[in-house]
């Protein structure tokens, strides 16, 4: 018996049984041979951090804009708090650690530069829409190459949970599910400690009576906010928050919609965020075939748009390129013999 047969077998022995097990996966949608070590999800999640879209995820904006201090959180250090949040959840849970794990490093692959700002602009510019989620999947199935393959060929249970962590669908699984709570834990959270460094507000600013009942600190909030998840779903085909928590984290988002997600300081850069990606898609409309080959080589087997090839380009991009590229296209530079 291989290492992964054991594994495998020490799941069933281990986990609730409406979690999902390693070897009923519903599969890849190409059948590879299996891993004499590591579990399907196991694999899935190497593979992500394995890939050059994750390691991008280390110059993209989370809501601060090319902050100067050291300690602000990217888009990266947001993916790693959830990861480390779901994990949590789900070993109290007693579901899957490995499959919330690889569903939390892939989940925002398909970010733009720029935070939800270049999501809106180029959900404005596509006249298909663009939504961070479903190009995460996007990445995953096949924007993500290498030498042996066009895209990373995941097992549906990870893909599932990628594309459902946003918006009013539910993941098919309760791994899934807990992503979507892991996500909106750790941005409300870690935005507040950030929002409070960049002096945007004090944490006197933060509602009472939701300091009464959440916590008044980054760790009280979490903990408080992870144990209702687990009283309220241990061994339960469902995951959700006690009715008391649950409202208060709501309001607590509110909260943070008001007074920075839409603070005019935040959203400052916005005007220049939308000249800079507005003019690289124009440029890439008129000059789609100066979009690098490896990328184009991806949409030989798709039904796919002009547009599609533009968003998806400049979607990978990080915040840092596109600024470079932007000045490379545009800046005239100086003469030199």
């Amino acid at each position: 018996m291989v290492q992964r047969e054991i594994r495998e077998q020490l799941e069933h022995k281990i986990l609730f049984k409406s979690a999902s097990f390693s070897d009923t996966t519903k599969g890849r949608k190409v059948s590879e041979e299996k891993c004499n070590l590591r579990t399907e999800f196991q694999r899935d999640r190497d593979r992500i951090l394995h890939s050059k879209s994750f390691r991008r995820l280390k110059h993209k904006t989370q809501v601060f804009i090319s902050p100067e201090g050291d300690h602000f959180r990217t888009r990266l250090t947001h993916t790693l708090e959830v990861s480390q949040i779901g994990r949590t959840i789900a070993r109290a849970l007693e579901l899957n650690e490995d499959l919330i794990e690889a569903m939390a490093l892939g989940h925002d692959l398909g970010h733009t530069p720029f935070g939800h700002s270049g999501e809106k602009i180029l959900n404005e510019l596509n006249p298909k829409g663009f939504k961070h989620n479903v190009q995460s999947l996007r990445v995953v199935d096949f924007l993500e190459i290498d030498s042996n393959r066009i895209g990373l060929n995941l097992t549906y249970e990870v893909r599932d949970g990628i594309l459902n962590h946003s918006g009013c669908a539910n993941a098919s699984t309760l791994e899934g599910q807990i992503l979507k709570y892991a996500d909106r834990i750790a941005y409300i959270n870690h935005d507040i400690d950030d929002a409070i460094r960049a002096g945007i507000i004090s944490i006197e600013d933060l509602p009472k009576e939701l300091v009464e009942i959440l916590g008044k600190d980054h760790s009280q909030r979490i903990n408080t906010m992870i144990n209702s998840l687990v009283k309220e779903s241990y061994h339960k085909d469902f995951i959700k928050m006690g009715k008391t928590v649950g409202d208060a984290t709501l309001k607590l988002r509110q909260f943070m919609f008001e007074r920075v997600y839409n603070n005019s300081t935040v959203k400052s850069e916005d005007d220049k965020i939308l000249h800079l990606i507005s003019s690289l898609f124009s440029y890439y409309k008129k000059n789609i075939d100066k979009i690098p080959k490896e990328n184009l080589k991806v949409y030989n087997n798709i039904e796919h748009t002009k547009e599609d090839i533009i968003c998806d380009y400049i979607a990978g991009m990080t915040d840092i390129y596109v600024i470079n590229l932007y000045k490379s296209i545009y800046i005239p530079k100086g003469w030199s013999k």
